[in-house]
């Protein structure tokens, strides 16, 4: 169990709803790199670490990055609330509002729902470690612009 202040740590206060902005910021929420399955990764993982202390960091990563799932939600809810259908039609988020209107809806920013598929939950520390590092570098690539280092030619 865990305490809940229901606050958040960094509110999230959006002046002009833009729905081009939500349906690409969704990703962030459901998609294959999203806060959801991040936070399902390593709450499902933490069963097998080899040692409390790796499980429990594993539980702390995980409850953390529910926080940022709820923080996306914030934000995609303030980009699309207040606006008229027109303004979703003519931004781009007509496809999402038919299914979820103003309901904000685990998914990528192509529209594909989210898939538990993008994590993996294998029962070896090494492999499952190795999965969460190689998933936050995606994130992190995604988020920076990053590219990745070019090979050296030996």
């Amino acid at each position: 169990m865990w305490n809940y202040e229901k606050r958040l740590e960094y509110p999230v206060r959006i002046k002009r709803p833009d729905a081009r902005a939500a349906k690409v910021i969704i990703s962030q929420y459901g998609g294959p790199d999203g806060e959801l399955g991040a936070s399902l990764r390593y709450l499902s993982q933490r069963y097998t670490m080899p040692s409390r202390q790796a499980a429990g960091l594993l539980t702390d990563i995980g409850t953390e990055e529910l926080a940022h799932f709820e923080m996306i939600g914030a934000i995609v809810r303030q980009l699309t609330k207040g606006l008229s259908a027109e303004e979703i039609k003519a931004q781009g988020m007509a496809d999402y509002f038919v299914d979820h209107t103003g309901g904000i809806w685990p998914q990528a920013a192509s529209g594909t729902p989210y898939n538990a598929i993008s994590f993996a939950s294998k029962g070896d520390a090494i492999t499952d470690l190795h999965e969460d590092m190689a998933a936050d570098g995606a994130t992190i690539q995604e988020q920076h612009g990053w590219k990745p280092l070019k090979t050296l030619d030996c």
